[in-house]
């Protein structure tokens, strides 16, 4: 269970790398008239919950949590809800890359936060820690430093569209 535990955290990674650097790709193999990002979004879903049956997989849960996990937690889950908000589908899911014209948001917690939805997650992922492996929250972690990492390489302030 634990090496398909481990591809099961990790599979959504190369999809995400994949998109950001082939974007027209994905718009061509989605088709005209079909949303790249709700698509995408769609996609994503199914591979998240790739990622959390994984997780369940290996877990061992008791009651009560400690201290730190409902702060942590609820942090995380408000930064990711945040960013969805502001963002909305297509802002969230590459509708930049995909051609989209998504307007510049500055509002909190953007410009307070670099990344702030892979830093909700990846709090989010750290107050599970007492329930799993630490391996299973380190590599899920590794991918999204690994996507922070894809994505900085765009400088955001050229606002380019890499379809054109």
């Amino acid at each position: 269970m634990g090496i398909l535990a481990c591809f099961g955290v990790m599979v959504p990674f190369p999809f995400y790398y994949w998109l950001w650097n082939h974007p027209q790709t994905w718009v061509n193999l989605c088709g005209k008239g079909r949303d790249p990002s709700k698509i995408m979004a769609m996609v994503s879903h199914f591979l998240k919950l790739v990622q959390f049956a994984s997780l369940f997989s290996v877990s061992t849960f008791s009651w009560p949590p400690p201290l730190y996990f409902w702060p942590l937690f609820l942090l995380g889950q408000f930064l990711n809800f945040r960013v969805y908000q502001l963002l909305g589908e297509s802002g969230t899911y590459y509708g930049v890359r995909f051609g989209k014209n998504i307007p510049w948001v500055t509002e909190f917690p953007f410009g307070t936060i670099n990344d702030p939805q892979y830093v909700g997650s990846i709090m989010s992922l750290v107050a599970c820690i007492p329930w799993v492996p630490f391996l299973y929250i380190f590599l899920w972690v590794l991918g999204y430093i690994f996507m922070i990492h894809v994505e900085s390489k765009e400088d955001p302030a050229s606002r380019a569209n890499p379809l054109s």
